[in-house]
């Protein structure tokens, strides 16, 4: 009895390194009732696998290597997410997570997840004393779906352009600066809330209790400042931006944050539509726009 031997793999071979190969192709094999079983080719196989790998390695994964890593990660890292997220907060910030592996990698992906864990670290510094004075975080800063998009729209937005477009570098640098932005706001806000002495209204710099839309402080700015100082280096470390590209991003980061002071102080509170995370997305944005067109023109 003959058998079927692998049909030739040369095609396959020739694209095993291509985001998306070729599926791998059957073979019918007799067994000893003489029927034909179908049997997947072993080597087939073995590129398929090899193709994923790479793909997941690569600067720009695509979309089947982004939902595989960042599904694996929130399988793994649930009980951590769910301190830091609700429920629903968590399947959007899968979205988040998939889109930006997706166009930027691992290193983008380590920026959102650096992102989440730092905010988070720093949204319980003093909890107790800023639950007591009613500034605090919803949720002991457990953040919903609302709280996901007003802190990574920005970046989704320059994630899925950059698929779109593949102009990668360009919308990467927007992507870290929105991020950049957030982070240090929310590191402002937060250390202002729990160390700022003095605070002040940024439109008119009269003195207001702590925790005042548009409210800041020494402490809360040099603390967010250094902390878009500190992101934009660690984005350099991990290959999502050039070293003459880190000034930019933290200029970027902390234009938007004045920004976002001033309108909190101004609109806030005065429009009922304009919510907190509203407010979130123009920011990031706004960094992000401005990143991405200094970039483009400098």
């Amino acid at each position: 009895m003959q058998l079927y031997q692998c049909p030739t793999l040369k095609g396959i071979a020739s694209s095993a390194f291509r985001p998306l190969a070729a599926a791998p192709r059957l073979t019918k094999t007799p067994n000893a009732s003489g029927r034909h079983s179908r049997h997947q080719c072993p080597h087939a196989a073995g590129t398929g696998v090899q193709t994923m790998l790479h793909s997941i390695t690569t600067a720009n994964p695509g979309w089947l290597a982004g939902a595989a890593v960042n599904t694996a990660v929130f399988v793994a890292g649930a009980p951590i997410l769910l301190k830091g997220l609700t429920a629903n907060g968590m399947l959007h910030a899968w979205l988040l997570g998939t889109v930006v592996f997706s166009a930027f990698g691992a290193g983008g992906f380590a920026l959102v997840c650096l992102y989440f864990l730092f905010g988070t670290a720093v949204t319980r510094v003093k909890l107790e004393q800023k639950q007591k004075e009613g500034i605090a975080e919803a949720r002991s800063g457990r953040r919903g779906p609302a709280s996901v998009w007003g802190s990574g729209s920005a970046g989704a937005f320059c994630a899925l352009v950059a698929l779109l477009t593949g102009n990668y570098r360009l919308w990467q640098i927007g992507y870290v600066a929105s991020l950049t932005s957030k982070l240090s706001d929310t590191v402002s806000s937060e250390i202002g809330k729990a160390y700022g002495k003095t605070t002040y209204l940024i439109t008119n710099l009269k003195l207001v209790p702590r925790g005042t839309e548009g409210a800041v402080s020494v402490e809360g700015t040099l603390a967010g400042l250094g902390a878009a100082a500190m992101y934009a280096v660690i984005a350099v470390a991990v290959g999502q931006a050039s070293v003459s590209d880190a000034g930019l991003i933290t200029a970027a980061a902390f234009l938007a944050n004045v920004f976002e002071s001033y309108l909190g102080a101004v609109v806030q509170g005065r429009v009922s539509w304009l919510s907190n995370d509203l407010v979130n997305v123009i920011q990031i944005f706004i960094a992000a726009a401005i990143a991405v067109i200094a970039k483009y023109y400098l």
